[in-house]
């Protein structure tokens, strides 16, 4: 709640500008955005991964955990398992053992846990010699999470948890983007692939990539982000007609679904058409993502179908583009933000942003 009053607030105060400079940008296509050209990203080479191969450096990881890692997807790619199934192997590692192959650590250990998964010989994952061979837990935890119905559409905390069955549900979340980072660089961008495909391939404006991520709606851009003439535009518009379905980018959680729209100090209606003269964003939705990425939906043309503290899915639909709040037309304004922060200081441009989610916003016209 209290962040959700931050970030209504943080609207109301920076007073999002999203008329384009007249309708007629709305209608133009890209603008001044040196950031708004089409961003080609690989969704994965294919290759059939070697762990005993030299491997790429990986940041933040040792030589040992990018090993272990590379294992994971050699696995993988052995049982056909898409490569939305490597991330949420990938992100689960991190989470019981930051991709570390450990043995039983005595006194330290969740009783008897051991391995790069965790997996304990007492509930019949194996033998405490099989469980030492990480090749071995991973197949172990891909032929479970087959198992499991839509794994695939689920939140990875929900997929990854119905494998485990750990004692902290909600701790896998918080590695998704990271895992992503991950599978991209040992494959060449694989988490960047359409989800469900049993052939790798780019995911196609509307998909759901591997990593977890899809567009808000399909439209050419507008408006770019912080453009020459406008500065202070913290995020980027979608020319899109009035009520067209609003997706969530990604799961998570939702933050704020409020009006903010005013005329000076008094509040002016969400439920009609806003104009140059009103400030705000109109009818908008915070949502919360793994990693404290925040994305932000404005100028939708009714009450959002989502509330605070809602648990949403990648690609629900969320509600309605329209033109309430500071607006000239319909579209929807979209902003991605990090750490945490709604602030503009927490923005960044959603185009290479999602671009390298695999989700590209450019060149998506409907």
């Amino acid at each position: 709640m209290r962040r959700g009053l931050i970030a209504a607030g943080l609207v109301t105060l920076l007073c999002l500008l999203c008329i384009g400079g007249a309708t007629a940008s709305l209608l133009a296509g890209l603008t001044d955005d040196p950031a708004s050209t089409a961003i080609n990203a690989n969704c994965g080479s294919g290759i059939k991964i070697d762990p005993n191969a030299k491997l790429p450096e990986v940041g933040g990881l040792t030589a040992e955990q990018v090993r272990n890692a590379a294992i994971v997807i050699q696995v993988g790619q052995q049982l056909r398992v898409p490569a939305r199934g490597w991330v949420i192997a990938i992100a689960t590692a991190l989470q019981e053992s930051s991709l570390s192959n450990l043995p039983h650590l005595g006194r330290r250990n969740d009783h008897d846990s051991i391995g790069v998964f965790q997996q304990r010989p007492s509930q019949g994952w194996g033998t405490v010699a099989q469980l030492s061979d990480p090749a071995y837990q991973a197949r172990k935890f891909y032929e479970k999470l087959l198992k499991v119905r839509s794994w695939q559409t689920l939140a990875l905390t929900v997929a990854a948890q119905r494998v485990q069955v750990s004692a902290y549900p909600d701790a896998y979340a918080k590695h998704e983007a990271r895992a992503a980072d991950i599978v991209d660089a040992l494959t060449g961008g694989a988490a960047r692939s359409v989800i469900n495909a049993a052939a790798q391939r780019c995911a196609a404006p509307g998909e759901i990539a591997a990593s977890g991520w899809t567009i808000p709606l399909k439209g050419p851009i507008s408006s770019g982000y912080r453009t020459v003439s406008r500065p202070g535009h913290n995020g980027v518009d979608i020319a899109v007609s009035k009520g067209t379905d609003v997706h969530a980018a990604a799961g998570g959680v939702v933050l704020t679904a409020v009006c903010n729209a005013h005329v000076g100090v008094r509040p002016y209606s969400c439920n009609i058409d806003g104009g140059i003269f009103v400030k705000g964003c109109g009818w908008y939705v915070d949502i919360e993502h793994a990693g404290g990425v925040i994305t932000r939906y404005c100028h939708m043309q009714e009450r959002p179908f989502v509330v605070a503290g809602q648990q949403v899915t990648a690609g629900q639909v969320i509600g309605k583009s329209g033109s309430s709040g500071n607006s000239s037309g319909p579209h929807l304004h979209f902003e991605v933000h990090l750490n945490g922060d709604a602030s503009g200081a927490g923005a960044t441009n959603p185009v290479p942003f999602m671009a390298a989610k695999g989700a590209a916003l450019t060149g998506s016209g409907a």
